[in-house]
């Protein structure tokens, strides 16, 4: 998998932290990455995400130490009492290379990480070994070692403890509808799609172990972007503070070649601006079929 921007390259995701300090050192001192901004949340840049509440918040900006160019930002807002993490639509977690996942629950002793999901090899899956963890603003990381490519998808192997974002999880009312937007909106493609007992899913809302959902995979060629999960009906819409950010996984950046291709509904018009991750660039959001806040940056050709 190269490190080359290119179209549908994930540029990285927010989270919503109840205290910035304690969630910077557990994502410094812990998952081993680099703070390279400390701040606050622009207005501007707040109303471009149709989160003008959020304006004024603590914001910090985090790079694995690999030198990926896939940033986590971290927002400090505080917890919303109704929010569940896996529960409801919306961005459910971002998935993580890291290197030596079945030394991860002891690194996290005595962090602000809770374990979820332990190290579990998968039957029929030997491309990566996955675990789950919920930060103190319970968004959902998944720490993945990557092991081998898919066959029609290259995975990237960890370069550093903890590496970049190569998959954001999309929980959907509408698998079918959702994957259809990302293709026709944004110019992706539809890959492979499977069926499984998806223990999150399936812990989460109370169902048989045995219990089947389908996910489908949104590439760009071999690229992978975004898992999209159809959720049970009994899902529902993420509750948030008014005016600011859904709490938990929050907003996805994803790169772009042009705008002139994409044909959304913006929450405000594109514009550029300096700090990472834009570096000069255009950038612009809007909210997708599943209620996702995704925010795209415009690289060029």
């Amino acid at each position: 998998m190269t490190d080359t921007v290119q179209h549908g390259s994930i540029l990285g995701g927010i989270a919503t932290v109840p205290d910035l300090e304690v969630a910077n050192k557990d994502y410094r001192d812990v998952l081993g990455m680099q703070i390279v901004e400390n701040g606050i949340l622009s207005s501007d840049l707040a109303g471009s995400w149709g989160c003008q509440n959020s304006a004024g918040a603590k914001m910090s900006v985090l790079q694995p130490a690999s030198g990926a160019k896939c940033f986590i930002r971290l927002v400090e807002q505080p917890d919303h009492p109704d929010f569940k993490p896996t529960m409801t639509y919306g961005w459910a977690a971002y998935e993580l290379s890291v290197q030596d996942v079945f030394g991860w629950p002891d690194r996290l002793q005595g962090s602000g990480f809770d374990i979820v999901g332990p190290p579990k090899e998968l039957e029929g899956m030997p491309f990566f070994v996955p675990m789950q963890v919920l930060g103190t603003g319970r968004e959902m990381i998944y720490l993945n070692e990557v092991r081998e490519d898919m066959p029609s998808t290259d995975l990237p192997k960890a370069q550093s403890r903890t590496d970049q974002i190569f998959i954001v999880i999309l929980a959907s009312p509408d698998r079918a509808e959702t994957v259809r937007w990302y293709e026709e909106k944004l110019g992706f493609d539809a890959a492979d799609t499977f069926s499984l007992a998806y223990s999150m899913i399936n812990n989460a809302f109370g169902l048989p172990a045995d219990t089947r959902s389908d996910l489908t995979m949104v590439q760009s060629g071999r690229l992978p972007i975004v898992e999209v999960d159809h959720y049970p009906a009994t899902a529902t819409i993420r509750t948030r503070h008014d005016g600011m950010l859904p709490p938990g996984n929050a907003l996805v950046t994803l790169a772009v070649d042009d705008f002139r291709n994409i044909d959304v509904d913006w929450i405000t018009p594109p514009e550029k601006r300096e700090t990472m991750p834009y570096n000069g660039r255009r950038s612009a959001t809007v909210k997708g079929p599943a209620g996702e806040l995704l925010e795209l940056i415009e690289i060029g050709k």
